[in-house]
């Protein structure tokens, strides 16, 4: 499987101890397969005065040995994982953890669902509409080290960028 890791950096060898806590999924070396989405998180590297890059890796198709959590849509499970990974409390332990991402706006619906001022069902209604994309947490270093291998790094800059959207 075709991953991809948008950064200021060409990493060629990622490492989970480095990755900041309270994410998504936890502590662990994020990824997307949808390239696109790739592209528009390194825009925000551009806007800070950054270089963006795109670095590409190839992960096995054969984990069975790993303990792998897919989350196939914004569901309980999702918000409750997302919810308790952003607070500190990841629970489960896992060492890949796939599925949509929180963004702004999604984060903004679990924010008020862990506040009390949203219900469960209303939360999960509004994520309902939200657009998908897709993550993969990697967070366990053995995954890293023996099944992701480093293919490439592309600097996006933003005349590239203009010149992709016309």
């Amino acid at each position: 499987m075709i991953l991809y890791h948008a950064s200021p950096y060409i990493i060629e060898r990622p490492d989970v101890s480095r990755s900041r806590d309270f994410l998504d999924f936890g502590k662990g070396f994020y990824l997307t397969a949808i390239r696109e989405q790739a592209e528009k998180y390194a825009m925000r590297f551009l806007r800070r005065g950054q270089k963006a890059y795109i670095n590409e890796y190839v992960l096995d198709e054969d984990l069975s040995e790993y303990n792998v959590m897919t989350f196939d849509r914004y569901d309980e499970a999702w918000l409750e994982y997302v919810g308790a990974c952003r607070k500190g409390n990841g629970g489960v332990i896992y060492d890949i953890v796939s599925g949509g991402i929180a963004d702004d706006k999604v984060f903004n619906t679990i924010d008020l669902y862990f506040a009390s001022e949203m219900s469960k069902e209303d939360a999960l209604g509004r994520l309902a509409f939200e657009y998908p994309n897709h993550q993969i947490c990697i967070l366990n270093q053995n995954v890293i080290l023996h099944h992701l291998k480093f293919k490439k790094a592309t600097e996006i800059t933003i005349e590239a960028s203009k010149n992709d959207s016309k």
